[in-house]
């Protein structure tokens, strides 16, 4: 018998990166899409809109259907005369895949809400952020570094785009 020789093919799988800069999803509050609108607090307008537009350009911004609600809901009790911008809003929106509210949603919610103590919203908003695969969680109604289930709470306020993006908002 002679021994046979094979050559195996050499492969080389490029770099898995898992830095927050390149890869990490980020879930939006509503209330940071309502400040984006809000002319009466300019400094949280301004950072408001520079995480929205940074989270546009990098494709890394994901929401869920409750949040696309409350948003509507919350402008126009403001501003009664903005739905049709309101919804126009919500139709560009969509292209950041919005979670949907389903059984396995509020199963999520129900044990995130009793394990952290959470409002039942917060909960489905970070069982939703779960879903959508998020590293971050963009709110300022929770604590800021609070890791909830994996996902870190960012205050949009106190962080910028830059920092945990790694992309600039202009």
């Amino acid at each position: 018998m002679t021994a046979r020789s094979f050559v195996e093919p050499i492969v080389i799988d490029p770099p898995i990166i898992h830095s927050p800069v390149f890869d990490s999803l980020v879930f939006v509050d509503s209330n940071i899409f309502l400040y984006a609108l809000d002319e009466a607090e300019p400094e949280k307008q301004h950072a408001a809109r520079d995480w929205r537009s940074a989270l546009w350009r990098s494709r890394r911004g994901r929401i869920s259907f409750q949040v696309l609600g409350e948003f509507y809901v919350n402008v126009l009790r403001v501003r009664p005369a903005a739905r049709d911008d309101a919804r126009a809003e919500i139709r560009d929106l969509l292209a950041w895949n919005p979670v949907v509210s389903d059984a396995a949603l509020l199963e999520s919610g129900w044990k995130i809400q009793d394990r952290y103590r959470l409002s039942y919203w917060d909960a489905l908003i970070v069982a939703a952020a779960k879903t959508a695969s998020c590293r971050y969680l963009l709110t300022e109604d929770l604590q800021p570094g609070q890791a909830l289930n994996g996902i870190e709470v960012v205050n949009p306020f106190l962080r910028t785009p830059q920092s945990v993006l790694g992309v600039d908002s202009k």
